[in-house]
């Protein structure tokens, strides 16, 4: 209890009320969504829910649902029985029953498929499952939390998500606020890793930060919140020469270089000019004069692979995503990042 509460950090008001708002709902038996942009820190809220419940004694278990393929979605969550599938041979338990009398807490629950859904569905409301491979029915007692970036109803709205599973998740749904919204929190947080990061370096201590050091920390928009203040912070503690001076060199994008290669293909870009399509901003990719004789299949492969490289990387290697965005099927994402070794 005491690791996860120090790790969540802030005094800002919209911070302190969702604060006020787990504490009155840990207590309670039942599930929880906790929504907000990448990067908030939605997992330790989740685990503060734990902690701050009865269950805090037992099993906090996670899982990242956007992390595996659907064809193992089953076998992780609840578990295989001896010869379920080729290579299958012994029981394993899934993390339902792994989190059995405690919490377990669903990432990115919008990309379970449809089937999957169901299932979690049938859990929260009568605690049974099956394992893959038997027709066995175990009984669990597990609180879900789930987690979430994207908006939920939308998705249930237009029928990708199930609109009863939504019901029985949204008990209570606890939005974290982004860091934009908590900038008094920016001095406090970049304190606290900048004192971490000393003291894997081996400083004596934390000399702080040039007051123009906090001043540009404070008006940069923060796109990835916390985990990306974290970063910055990091970086330009382990970059800074003198431990006895307060650190005044800040670098956003590491990336930043002269002599950055550049490239030739095709941007994407989303906007609200586009009603959140993805478009491609670079139409050159291909030679404006043709000079024959042309290997026409291997410049088309190489420009399709181009397109799947961006878009996975702009949709944060979501598949799911990626492929609604390409106007893809799910299978037919997979098929093509497979043949290019992208997955």
């Amino acid at each position: 209890m005491a690791e996860a509460a120090v790790q969540v950090l802030g005094s800002a008001p919209a911070f302190l009320d969702l604060m006020d708002r787990v504490s009155h709902v840990a207590p309670l038996d039942r599930p929880v969504l906790v929504v907000g942009e990448r990067g908030t820190g939605k997992e330790l809220i989740a685990a503060r829910l734990h902690y701050l419940s009865r269950r805090w004694g037992q099993a906090f278990v996670k899982l990242n649902c956007a992390a595996l393929p659907e064809t193992l979605i089953d076998s992780e969550l609840f578990g295989v029985e001896p010869g379920a599938f080729t290579g299958a041979v012994r029981r394993r338990p899934g993390r339902f029953e792994q989190a059995d009398g405690g919490s377990l807490f669903l990432d990115e629950i919008a990309t379970l498929s449809a089937a999957a859904q169901e299932k979690i569905l049938r859990i929260i409301e009568y605690g049974r499952f099956e394992r893959l491979g038997s027709n066995e029915t175990q009984t669990v007692d597990v609180r879900v939390i789930g987690a979430a970036n994207v908006d939920l109803p939308h998705l249930a709205d237009k029928g990708e998500f199930r609109a009863d599973l939504l019901d029985r998740l949204a008990f209570d749904v606890l939005t974290v606020p982004p860091l934009r919204a908590r900038i008094d929190d920016i001095e406090l947080l970049s304190r606290h890793f900048g004192r971490a990061m000393a003291h894997e370096l081996g400083w004596s201590g934390f000399p702080g930060f040039s007051p123009n050091a906090m001043e540009r920390l404070s008006a940069y928009p923060w796109p990835g919140n916390v985990r990306e203040l974290k970063n910055v912070v990091e970086r330009a503690v382990y970059r800074w020469k003198d431990p006895d001076k307060p650190v005044a060199d800040i670098v956003f994008d590491p990336f930043l270089s002269p002599y950055r290669p550049e490239t030739s293909s095709p941007k994407l870009v989303r906007g609200k000019e586009h009603d959140g399509a993805w478009q491609g901003s670079d139409a050159a990719a291909l030679p404006q004069t043709l000079r024959l004789p042309y290997d026409f299949k291997s410049a088309m492969a190489d420009h399709e692979k181009r397109l799947l490289e961006d878009a996975l990387a702009a949709c944060r290697h979501n598949q799911r995503e990626t492929a609604e965005k390409l106007g893809l099927s799910y299978d037919q994402l997979r098929h093509a990042a497979k043949k290019y070794d992208l997955i």
